[in-house]
């Protein structure tokens, strides 16, 4: 069981907070950064290239706070490209001493209650948001990046700096990522009404077999077995709040 959490309208760095059962789960990338308590561990996991399996904890639930694409740096204080690919823990970010605060007050919580200390430990914002950077991120997905600059009023090569250090990675990664994350929002959203073609094109695809590509090249997966996993994209179908 997963489940994600809308969080309240003012966390704005926040894209949501989600609770497991601990029965592990693979991990398709989103561009994101969560603070995640897994076997009594509290960890940060950060920007992936591909996709992450997570070990079952029996018997031991799971939770975190995943921070929006861009935004890691803002709860974290932590450029995302330091992450990248990585988990470490908790007290390489935070510190050791506000690191074993926050694992005493969620170990031997509930669920619901350890994700609400999660997330409230990390909502007031240590870093400036980079609002220039998250934006070029979403925008180069359409665009290429020169055109971007241009619009935004930055050069190509700033842009890339700033847009690696938020997002954890260069502008191609992110734009291949955040497409694939286009996909999965589309399959969820209809996952039977269109052709895989006609998703690919309206995910940004070249055609079909672009698409076929990327998906097996970011998570092991063809496009049609995504669909019929139910593989969903980060941070979308949240069913409560907190």
């Amino acid at each position: 069981m997963y489940r994600e959490l809308r969080p309240p309208p003012w966390l704005a760095h926040v894209a949501c907070a989600w609770v497991s059962d601990g029965s592990g789960a693979r991990v398709l990338p989103d561009g994101c950064v969560d603070v995640v308590l897994s076997g009594g561990r509290v960890v940060v996991a950060g920007p992936a290239t591909g996709v992450v399996v997570v070990a079952p904890t029996p018997g031991q639930h799971g939770c975190g706070v995943r921070f929006r694409v861009g935004a890691a740096e803002v709860g974290l204080g932590i450029p995302a490209d330091q992450l990248r690919d990585q988990t470490v823990p908790i007290e390489d970010v935070i510190g050791a001493r506000p690191a074993r605060r926050l694992t005493a007050a969620v170990l031997g919580a509930g669920p619901e209650r350890a994700v609400s200390v999660l997330t409230r430990s990390f909502a007031e914002p240590v870093r400036t948001p980079d609002v220039l950077a998250r934006r070029a991120a979403l925008l180069s997905v359409e665009q290429p990046l020169a055109g971007v600059g241009r619009q935004l009023g930055l050069g190509e090569r700033q842009l890339r700096r700033r847009i690696e250090r938020a997002v954890g990675y260069g502008p191609r990664t992110q734009q291949r990522i955040l497409r694939l994350q286009r996909f999965l929002r589309l399959i969820e959203g209809e996952p039977a009404a269109r052709t895989l073609a006609q998703l690919a094109a309206a995910a940004g695809y070249a055609d079909q077999p672009h698409l076929g590509r990327e998906c097996r090249s970011l998570t092991g997966r063809t496009p049609a077995q995504l669909r019929d996993e139910g593989a969903t994209p980060a941070g979308e179908s949240m069913s409560g709040t907190f």
